[in-house]
């Protein structure tokens, strides 16, 4: 449902904010399909932010990434 809801989300908008506020768990493709959404916004050079002290998973995937992108 969220892939489907944000398919091409970036053709509409030049900003999006998705709050992770309640968000109690989240799949490892709920995960991916976030940072799918994040790659995105950095290709197509729109502004994505993740707001809200949610899921535990998500921060975590996305901190891994942020320290493999500053030790390169």
């Amino acid at each position: 449902m969220f892939k489907s809801r944000f398919r091409n989300i970036f053709d509409k908008a030049n900003a999006i904010t998705i709050s992770i506020e309640d968000l109690k768990s989240i799949d490892r493709h709920g995960v991916t399909a976030i940072a799918q959404l994040h790659n995105e916004s950095i290709l197509k050079q729109k502004s994505l932010s993740i707001i809200g002290l949610g899921c535990q998973e998500v921060f975590n995937h996305f901190k891994t990434k942020e320290r493999e992108t500053t030790a390169a």
